[in-house]
């Protein structure tokens, strides 16, 4: 057992960020080793865009689950690779609505096959292992968990029991 193995739920979050670096890092190489200049941090942009003529950016936030201002701050970059566009909405003129510019549609059309490989080898992947089968249900579960209580109140509550255990431990 390995060093963050054997610490359980307290590196729980440090794992998952380690998973995460290294799954977009291969994937990165990828595009790389494709000759597309595309991020893998892109990806959920490009995908709802994929799906749809144009988006706000409190869309693009809300689908992402990404606050406004990292939502923003993305399709900024991505203007200025000159990948998306803005235009103001015709029906509310403070709204923003996002949009692939010509290079834009022309970049997703080479990612699509990366996506299309990047799925069936992840499929291949957890199917050889059954263990791997379950990840996506459970990461889906524990999301749906951390939606329905306060984590860091949990966490506290059992922080003051523990202190106030002690301190009585420590009266006897």
């Amino acid at each position: 057992m390995n060093f963050y193995e054997s610490l359980g739920y307290l590196v729980f979050g440090s794992r998952l960020r380690r998973l995460s670096e290294a799954f977009l890092s291969e994937v990165n190489k990828t595009y790389q080793a494709a000759g597309i200049e595309f991020d893998a941090s892109w990806f959920p942009v490009f995908y709802l865009l994929s799906q749809n003529d144009s988006l706000s950016i409190k869309e693009l936030s809300e689908a992402t689950g990404v606050s406004h201002p990292a939502a923003s701050q993305l399709v900024t970059n991505l203007k200025s690779k000159k990948l998306l566009k803005t235009t103001t909405c015709s029906d509310d003129g403070r709204r923003q609505l996002v949009q692939f510019t010509k290079a834009g549609h022309a970049l997703l059309e080479k990612i699509l096959p990366v996506w299309e490989a990047l799925r069936l080898t992840m499929e291949e992947l957890i199917t050889a292992d059954s263990e791997s089968r379950h990840l996506l249900p459970a990461i889906s579960a524990l999301e749906n968990t951390f939606r329905s209580v306060n984590l860091s109140d949990m966490i506290g509550q059992k922080l003051t029991s523990t202190l106030k255990t002690a301190e009585h431990g420590q009266d006897l």
